[in-house]
């Protein structure tokens, strides 16, 4: 039987041995995506009766871990396309095959904001724009441009609001923009792309939030922010357990200048790796908890509550504040070792520092659940 923790577990030694050359080369080399691909690993969330996993969230949540343990990169990838992929239950079957499963090894790289803009002909759409922040977008098949609805010369307007949609676009019909110059993360390749004046059919697009669900399992009635939340609290305590595993060797052979004894004989050396073991076992064990409390509900009565969902957005902003703290505490009790850029605590470091710039990790977010539990309105979209 297909296990995906397995599946993870398995290509552990190939994601850390394509480590370099993902951080150099700023995406996925080719073999080590399409062994990610073949193993099913960017279907975990597509749906089962369509050839997917419809993974449940609490097993979700580890095979994350295990891949970013191995590289934060890949994680991220993986995640970011796997949860994009739960927009299928909200499409028709034969449209969502064809995008997801037909293509031999598809995968879809979206964009958050809606700065394209689709103007309504007959049939479908024309959309244009430049579009931020696709992760995955150099070995996706398919790029899901997210725009403004433009009808009549007009926005048009859905409940009261400008309706904006997903336009599914074949990546050959767009241009990918060489952006990503970053620090850290730089494997998960999160360009720009533009399209210009691209027909979408009406069948090829999805509403962001209200489309209604044509698959209705448990996995696909949680808020999609807090999937995607949750895969990325997963890789970073997945950084934060790396980190502390390069420093435990580095702690047994460093010895500090004008210090008289090994790293690990210092005190305070050991002070900071038991706290640090102590935060990163409680953000693990808070997302845990959290994550299984929301899947119990939902699968047990077919909904959650707000205080569930508060619990879930605290639980991974919280996982990935912490990771951040036990990345800095070890890099602080390295030294000058962990300046360098072919050392690993140097790319934990970087890569920690981008993923707690991620919107997920916004200290916002414990004003808007420490808003909630004390009574005060607030947006539930973010819960």
């Amino acid at each position: 039987m297909f296990s995906p923790l397995d599946a993870a577990r398995k290509l552990v030694p190939l994601i850390r041995s394509c480590a370099d050359q993902i951080e150099a080369e700023r995406e996925l080399p080719r073999p080590l995506f399409e062994a990610l691909a073949d193993a099913g690993l960017f279907h975990l969330a597509f749906p089962r009766s369509l050839g997917g996993s419809e993974l449940d969230l609490p097993t979700y949540v580890q095979v994350i871990e295990e891949i970013g343990k191995a590289d934060a990169s890949t994680g991220w990838i993986v995640n970011q396309c796997a949860i994009f992929a739960t927009y299928a239950a909200r499409m028709p079957p034969d449209v969502a095959r064809s995008i997801w499963m037909d293509t031999p090894r598809s995968v879809v790289a979206n964009t958050p904001a809606p700065t394209a803009q689709a103007v309504v002909v007959s049939g479908g759409y024309r959309v244009t724009g430049r579009q931020g922040f696709s992760t995955g977008c150099r070995h996706a098949a398919w790029l899901a441009a997210h725009a403004q609805i433009v009808a009549n010369g007009q926005p048009r307007l859905k409940d009261g609001q400008s309706e904006t949609r997903y336009l599914f676009v074949p990546v050959a019909e767009a241009e990918l923009l060489d952006t990503w110059h970053v620090r850290g993360m730089r494997g998960t390749g999160t360009h720009h792309f533009a399209v210009s004046d691209v027909f979408v059919p009406e069948e090829r697009t999805v509403l962001p939030a209200t489309a209604p669900l044509v698959e209705t399992g448990p996995l696909y009635r949680i808020p999609r922010t807090l999937l995607f939340a949750s895969g990325d609290a997963s890789v970073a305590l997945a950084v934060a357990r790396s980190c502390l595993a390069t420093f435990f060797e580095l702690a047994g052979a460093k010895t500090p200048r004008a210090t008289p004894a090994l790293l690990r004989d210092q005190p305070l050396i050991q002070v900071d790796v038991g706290r640090a073991e102590a935060h990163l076992r409680s953000g693990r064990a808070f997302l845990t908890e959290a994550v299984r409390e929301i899947w119990t509900a939902m699968t047990s009565t077919g909904a959650i509550s707000l205080d569930q969902r508060a619990a879930l957005r605290l639980a991974t902003t919280h996982a990935i504040r912490l990771a951040g703290q036990i990345v800095d505490t070890v890099y602080n009790a390295a030294g000058t070792t962990a300046v360098y850029e072919r050392n690993l605590l140097q790319r934990h470091f970087q890569d920690i520092h981008v993923i707690t710039q991620h919107l997920q990790a916004r200290l916002s977010n414990y004003e808007l659940v420490g808003r909630h539990w004390l009574g005060l309105p607030v947006d539930e979209t973010r819960l």
